[in-house]
């Protein structure tokens, strides 16, 4: 396969190679950083203070707001996603890296990196251990997509309420409770359906334990710390339990 085909998903066919480019993994964590950071900073200059659960929901909030756009661009381009998934399975037999560390590390041009096309590499990238995401009957595709649609919207008002208490207690608790239950729920069903497929016997054990578990833990565990606050947030009617 020729060299400029090889990552054929990290830039448009046709298009001259800019001077400037990033490794996708290191945008990822960028966005992540500054996204948190400005809910965190903009605690500390309003309040003068830090929590840590205040800071690991933001953390969070973050994380679910790029992953969001990244479900975005799995339904976007679906077709594709399927497609690409074959290049990776091909190239998983043949290289040296994992797809995983192999996308995450490869320069991308800085005028291509908010590309649908590149993110829906990721789930080509993600279905080599887990293939229901080239499949659009499964329910992890359709929950991931129904994710990316729904939640962003509530993920900011609840970043904004616990950053900078603008709802009333109850009814930031209330959107909260909403929000992290469907979450641990939805997470636990996808564990739950992967393992009834028996999709763990086509990867090896590290690989269940880091692309399934520890990846998609986030969402049952930073989940039900956020249920714990939204509760509080309604029995005490005030933002005591982030420290305020």
């Amino acid at each position: 396969m020729p060299e400029h085909h090889v990552h054929q998903a990290l830039s448009e066919r046709g298009a001259h190679q800019p001077s400037l480019t990033m490794p996708p993994g290191l945008f990822a964590v960028l966005v992540v950083a500054i996204l948190a950071f400005l809910g965190i900073g903009t605690r500390y200059y309003a309040h003068r203070d830090l929590n840590a659960i205040h800071s690991i929901l933001s953390l969070f909030f973050s994380t679910n707001l790029l992953i969001c756009y990244w479900e975005v661009c799995l339904f976007l381009r679906r077709d594709y996603v399927k497609t690409r998934a074959e290049y990776w399975r091909k190239s998983r037999s043949t290289a040296g890296r994992t797809p995983a560390s192999d996308f995450l590390v490869t320069g991308v041009p800085l005028s291509r990196i908010l590309s649908p096309t590149l993110w829906a590499d990721v789930w080509a990238v993600y279905s080599q251990y887990d293939g229901s995401y080239t499949d659009r009957r499964t329910f992890g595709f359709n929950a991931d997509i129904a994710n990316g649609f729904v939640t962003p919207a509530p993920t900011l008002i609840l970043y904004v309420a616990f950053t900078l208490k603008l709802l009333p207690a109850v009814l930031a608790g209330i959107l909260g409770v909403m929000l992290f239950w469907q979450w641990t729920y939805v997470t636990s069903v996808y564990w739950i359906s992967f393992f009834v497929a028996n999709r763990q016997t086509r990867i090896g054990r590290r690989e269940v334990y880091t692309y399934i578990c520890a990846i998609n833990s986030p969402w049952v565990l930073c989940a039900l710390l956020g249920l714990y606050v939204s509760v509080r947030l309604i029995v005490d009617g005030n933002y005591s339990v982030l420290g305020y």
